[in-house]
């Protein structure tokens, strides 16, 4: 796999550690601009008369760093200058570790805007939901505010306190709410058996090795009877992640293909791993944190109706992005394509809609559950059983359990992946 030659599917800029390849482009192609020269001549005159006459002195590249900004603000919201500055906070950010919250943010309807929390991190621990809209950051107005000066503000040494203001869809009022930073690990692949035969993994971001820790873990795993692959806040990642866990589970068909105005920048891509892990079934979990590089997995394995799709309807982004850096060590993030499923759907801000729509219920409480329920051995002088009856519970290590108890959707992929096996066994009987 090309790693060196990797395409950026991230909904914006993340808070966290991530690994990060971008398609290095040392010959970056010259644009044509014999049809703008007027407007560059314009753009001269206001130079010049803002160098001669503005009433303070303005350093020219501090003029001219302006107008690139305003220029890529006119695109779509996941294009971005990046000054020398922050193209080196983004690497530093990608190659090593430091205090942050554990969001994605992006600009969406001109707010500063959560894409996902990412699942063990501060944010998500504090209750920030995907779609939250951040209006303040210590008291400074977020309006008119970039992405990088976002990222400033919000990022800080390990155990230093900021306080964000949050509008929430929900809600009639914004509130305030003051989180801890951390230094931000993300473990990209967790995996464990749910039951004998039940296997779960959870994708919390496609990172350079993604695609070979959950081979691992499958055969770690060894014969399945049925698997959940969990992409719930997953903000995204690598491109050619996402099309290498695909084919993981695809023997054929197509997986994704990239649509751009460059021939370089239209791509299909197609399954094509022999022994692919595709004899059991299988359920993705999806949400509203799940976007790019997780829609392309769930479109992919929905379309060739690999799995069933179950949750709630995905963030929607279907744009995918390069890094070009610059020469004087400033970089431009450029969307370059829109991508689509094998079925030519385009999800771009619809989303993936889930095959069978499950909404998120907080846990239960166990006595709630039971009460006012009684069983035939509650009644007093009940009848004994003829034969000795096993109430034991299957097998079941303490953390699946713990897990299954809180989480109703997961409950539900494994409940939908047992009744396989039972209709199997009903199909043959007939």
């Amino acid at each position: 796999m090309k790693r060196q030659k990797a395409l950026y599917l991230g909904g914006g800029l993340i808070l966290v550690l991530f690994s990060f390849a971008v398609i290095n482009y040392s010959n970056v192609l010259k644009a044509d601009t014999s049809g703008v020269y007027p407007q560059l001549e314009k753009f001269s005159d206001c130079l010049g008369i803002i160098e001669k006459s503005y009433v303070e002195d303005v350093p020219a590249e501090k003029l001219i760093e302006g107008a690139i900004k305003g220029m890529v603000t006119t695109l779509d919201p996941h294009s971005a200058y990046l000054t020398k500055e922050g193209y080196k906070e983004m690497q530093i950010s990608t190659t090593g570790s430091f205090g942050g919250l554990g969001i994605e943010i992006g600009i969406r309807d001109d707010l500063l805007t959560v894409i996902t929390p990412i699942e063990g991190t501060p944010a998500f621990d504090a209750g920030i939901l995907p779609g939250d809209k951040i209006i303040r950051i210590e008291g400074a107005s977020t309006v008119d505010m970039g992405l990088e000066d976002a990222v400033k503000l919000l990022r800080g040494p390990k155990g230093s306190e900021v306080t964000i203001s949050i509008l929430r869809q929900s809600l009639e009022s914004p509130f305030d709410i003051t989180i801890t930073r951390a230094i931000i690990h993300i473990e990209s692949v967790k995996s464990q058996m749910l039951e004998p035969g039940y296997g779960y993994i959870k994708v919390r971001n496609f990172q350079v090795d993604t695609s070979e820790d959950i081979y691992n873990a499958l055969e770690e795993m060894g014969p399945l009877k049925g698997l959940i692959l969990d992409l719930r806040y997953n903000p995204g990642g690598l491109l050619d992640q996402a099309v290498a866990v695909s084919d993981l589970f695809l023997s054929e068909g197509k997986i994704v293909y990239t649509d751009g105005r460059r021939p370089e920048d239209k791509t299909e891509y197609v399954a094509r791993r022999d022994g692919a892990f595709d004899d059991f079934p299988m359920v993705v979990l999806i949400n509203a944190g799940s976007a790019s590089a997780a829609e392309i997995v769930s479109g992919a394995l929905q379309d060739n109706r690999r799995a069933v799709v179950v949750g709630v309807k995905s963030f929607g982004k279907a744009s995918v992005q390069t890094i070009r850096p610059l020469s004087d060590g400033s970089a431009l993030k450029l969307t370059v394509a829109r991508y689509y499923t094998p079925s030519g759907r385009s999800i771009q801000a619809t989303g993936i809609e889930p095959d069978i729509w499950v909404e998120e219920q907080p846990p239960v409480k166990e006595q709630d559950k039971t009460q006012g329920f009684i069983r035939e051995k509650d009644l007093k002088d009940h009848l004994e059983p003829e034969a000795d009856i096993d109430e034991t519970e299957e097998p079941l290590n303490g953390s699946a359990r713990q897990i299954l108890k809180k989480d109703n959707q997961l409950r539900y992929g494994l409940d939908l992946l047992k009744s396989w096996e039972v209709f199997s066994w009903a199909k043959k009987a007939a």
